[in-house]
């Protein structure tokens, strides 16, 4: 579980958890992985181990050290959820004005480190013949909204999972690749929830708007990461799931 420390991220890693499955997460801050893991086991059967490792996904060393990691204590990975990314409120609305730097560092923390971790787990999955890949992606990587270097690194994401999905070399070894697609979910630190606190009416009348009238939650992403990890999601691949109560435009 790559970004597993808060958010979307850890509520997959409890779900998971919680199904019976060993769970690695990585992040950037060890203080949050610490408080992640005691939440994990808090929810988890004794037997299931969980490993928190600090990692910069912007460093493929650090990625290596993860895969490392893991694959010393476990000797193999079965899933892969690509999670770690964001920028969606980085730069401005003035495209022009937002350095190029921007753009590089949101497709590197979403696409790229989805390609690097997904390269180096498909030779695992390969000789077990079963794999799950799930990329978290988002509904703007779907259609049009947004800032442009968010939208381009969400659908670089789908774009691989389904690319991936059709690889017959690969799936008939066992994996499936497939993407989860949230709308606007709201996450403890983040933008919604700044947003909520500065200017509460101005809140209120946005969500209004959404067709459920809220926002969504990360166990709601959570559930159906489980289910396509799950053997009864076996002929789900390729698949670019929205989790947003209806709130996309695009069918």
């Amino acid at each position: 579980m790559t970004g597993g420390s808060h958010g979307i991220g850890l509520a997959i890693a409890m779900a998971l958890a919680e199904e019976g499955c060993n769970v690695a997460i990585c992040a950037r801050n060890q203080e949050r992985i610490s408080l992640a893991i005691k939440e994990i086991k808090a929810v988890s059967e004794p037997q299931v181990e969980t490993i928190g490792i600090s990692a910069d996904v912007l460093k493929l060393g650090d990625i290596e050290k993860v895969m490392k990691t893991i694959t010393d204590r476990w000797d193999t990975l079965h899933i892969l959820v690509n999670n770690v990314g964001g920028g969606g409120r980085w730069g401005t609305d003035s495209v022009e004005d937002t350095a190029e730097q921007v753009w590089i560092d949101v497709y590197n923390k979403n696409a790229m480190a989805a390609v690097r971790f997904t390269r180096l787990v498909i030779p695992f999955m390969r000789k077990q013949k079963w794999g799950r890949v799930v990329t978290i992606a988002s509904i703007y990587g779907r259609e049009g909204g947004g800032r442009p270097w968010f939208n381009m690194s969400k659908s670089a994401e789908i774009s691989l999972m389904k690319t991936l999905a059709m690889n017959t070399s690969l799936v008939r070894d066992g994996i499936t690749f497939n993407t989860v697609a949230p709308g606007n979910i709201m996450i403890p630190d983040t933008g919604w929830e700044r947003e909520m606190k500065e200017d509460l009416e101005g809140f209120k009348r946005k969500v209004d708007l959404m067709p459920l009238g809220r926002l969504g939650t990360p166990q709601e992403v959570a559930n159906m990461v489980v289910f396509l990890c799950s053997e009864k999601a076996s002929l789900v691949n390729g698949a670019c799931i929205a989790v947003d109560g209806g709130e996309s435009h695009s069918f």
